[in-house]
């Protein structure tokens, strides 16, 4: 690799003015233009599950037995994790746009190669490519996601972006009870037109993908400033046309030197030495999702087929609803990883899954059973692993400086697919050839073990990134400051916080001297910080145990909402709600909404204005429809 082209020094606001932007039709097309290949993956991977028994029965047109499904299925990951190598340290050299398309397009030609397949070598070639596409895709697609998605909701969407992987599941499991109806498509028919659905459904993402614009923040280290100016510059004006309002001032500068090229070498040793502990971490939780979720997906038919006798055209309807209840994880749990953070949530479900798959081994192990009540106990343990699976890429996506994101995600997927992902399809597809039940809940004792090391070790090294800028997590290796070590990193936000207030006291004996503006914007600056440390320390009440995709005001998941408050308008009309209060004993609701003129606020933004007010006791409740200024309370 070239050596480095260091080219100019920099100021940009560029994180800033895209981290506080509220969520808006530009947001949308992110999840969609970027996020709907997860749902290619889990269309491309569960439909190998499906049609797996149906592909070893006579008639299919290709000669392949169980055993041969379990390596065709180990094939598939290696092709993956050497895509996402490969193609994950040209998305931090060449952009994240240029990947993203490059990638889905290999996809799309393998995955149609993979439907005229007629024997097992050809067909162990074609899921070599389709995986290297899909490798490629984690890559570019996690850290371009990632840099263009605002901190504040940054974990429930990553988080249900990758949980839609098990909508095409769903999808994919819904197709073959069609396709795999002989009555309909003969057997050498149906399983290829499966596969030939998937790559319709990768053309229509590539047209919707063409409209995403690369990443600003990559744009802007590699010398192309003006051109991420012009991308944000493009956002905030459709923004502004969309809400009909004017938006807050970015508040942080970052200082950078721009480089063309970083060597691999100065990458990797970044990564892996001056961040160890964040290393240890990737590993353990991209090895224990990736060797229970790979053996149990590329297995699934040919374990129901052979332990509970469902036929091979009914096993897609049990992988639907197995299916259901891995998407239900991060949609329902998603919410928790912003509000009561990473570390309790992620250590939560891997220490969770590996209990309740611990009760399906012993569950298989102790009676034939019924193969209901197997799928329910398979779906509980998925719940919660789902969801733990999903942030093992959101946390390797957020703890590395970001020249290394992109490769940082290959690796550790790479390694730990390559530990995890090829043992257990192959352990799970021999065993259950076996056909002993003690040897297959062997190997899901195996699984819920490392599951269960993967949380205690997000435990010990976890980072609480919760609602925290990237570059604050870990500053870029073009920054203009140093980066922190392992240990200075994971400093919280709250202490942070701490520091930032003890120097504005150091200061205030200079506050006379000082522009009322100034000061004015420092004491509001001050309790910005406050707000937002009380909300990562989850100090607004069971509110952050809420579980949901999230509602209300700024909710991802409903329409895009014109009258999301920044912090600084906000902070602005809860100061109007305190001032309209000292003047008064007690007033209505309506009384007060009308003496702060919150009609012209938009909607939706007097009640949350006056539900801050009230959490930080600058109003008090005394009824539905009444409040009190709080110095008046004790008065009666």
């Amino acid at each position: 690799m070239s050596s480095t082209a260091e080219l100019n020094r920099i100021e940009t606001q560029v994180p800033a003015r895209m981290d506080r932007l509220p969520w808006s039709r530009f947001h949308w097309r992110v999840v969609f233009g970027l996020g709907l290949v997860w749902i290619l993956d889990g269309l491309e991977v569960t439909m190998v599950g499906n049609v797996a028994a149906r592909l070893t029965e006579d008639g299919s047109g290709i000669d392949i037995s169980a055993g041969q499904i379990g390596l065709a299925a180990a094939i598939y990951i290696v092709g993956a994790t050497l895509g996402a190598l490969f193609f994950g340290q040209l998305t931090d050299r060449w952009g994240r746009k240029k990947l993203f398309l490059i990638t889905l397009a290999v996809y799309i030609v393998a995955t149609v190669a993979t439907a005229f397949a007629t024997t097992p070598l050809f067909f162990y070639v074609t899921r070599f490519f389709t995986g290297a596409g899909i490798g490629g895709e984690y890559a570019a697609i996690n850290s371009a996601i990632d840099e263009l998605i605002p901190a504040r909701v940054r974990g429930r969407v990553d988080l249900t972006i990758n949980g839609s992987y098990w909508l095409g599941s769903a999808a994919g499991s819904a197709l073959a009870l069609v396709l795999l109806n002989s009555s309909i498509f003969a057997a050498d028919l149906g399983w290829r037109l499966a596969f030939g659905l998937g790559a319709v459904l990768g053309l229509t993402i590539l047209v919707v993908r063409r409209h995403v614009p690369e990443s600003p923040r990559w744009l802007f280290i590699h010398g192309q400033e003006d051109e991420a100016e012009r991308i944000v510059g493009d956002i905030e004006d459709d923004v502004r046309e969309e809400t009909g309002q004017e938006l807050e001032d970015p508040e942080d500068t970052l200082v950078i030197r721009q480089r063309k090229t970083i060597p691999f070498r100065e990458i990797a040793k970044v990564a892996f030495t001056k961040y160890p502990k964040r290393a240890v971490l990737g590993l353990a939780l991209f090895i224990g999702q990736a060797f229970i979720y790979n053996g149990v997906t590329f297995n699934l038919g040919t374990l129901l087929n052979g332990f509970y006798d469902v036929s091979s055209g009914m096993v897609p309807l049990f992988v639907i609803v197995w299916a259901l209840a891995n998407f239900a994880g991060p949609v329902t749990l998603g919410r928790l990883f912003d509000t009561v953070g990473r570390k309790p949530m992620i250590a939560g479900t891997y220490l969770g899954s590996a209990v309740v798959v611990t009760v399906l081994g012993f569950y298989l192990t102790g009676t034939e059973g019924n193969r209901w009540i197997f799928l329910a106990i398979l779906a509980a343990a998925f719940f919660l692993a789902s969801s733990g699976a999903s942030a093992a890429y959101l946390t390797v996506s957020e703890i590395f400086p970001m020249e290394t994101r992109a490769l940082a995600i290959a690796f550790f997927y790479a390694v730990g697919t390559a530990v995890g992902g090829i043992t257990g399809p192959l352990l799970f597809g021999r065993l259950i050839e076996s056909g002993d039940r003690g040897l297959v809940a062997l190997a899901f004792y195996i699984g819920a073990g490392v599951m269960a090391i993967g949380g205690l070790i997000e435990l010990v090294f976890g980072v609480k990134a919760e609602k925290s800028d990237l570059e604050s997590l870990a500053a870029p290796l073009t920054s203009d400051e140093d980066t922190d070590s392992d240990e200075e990193a994971e400093k919280s936000e709250s202490e942070k916080s701490e520091s930032k207030e003890s120097e504005g006291e150091e200061s205030a004996g200079d506050e006379d001297r000082e522009d009322p503006r100034a000061v004015e914007r420092r004491q509001r600056d001050a309790r910005i910080r406050e707000r937002r440390a009380r909300q990562v320390a989850g100090s607004t009440g069971s509110r952050r145990y809420r579980p949901g995709p999230g509602r209300g005001v700024g909710s991802p998941w409903i329409p895009p909402a014109p009258s999301e408050p920044s912090e600084r308008a906000l902070d602005s009309e809860i100061e109007l709600i305190t001032a309209a209060m000292q003047e008064h004993d007690e007033m209505a609701v309506a009384d007060l909404a009308d003496a702060v003129n919150a009609k012209f606020w938009g909607p939706g933004r007097f009640p949350r204005a006056l539900r801050v007010a009230a959490d930080e006791g600058r109003v008090v409740r005394v009824s539905r429809g009444r409040v009190r200024a709080p110095d008046r309370v004790a008065a009666h």
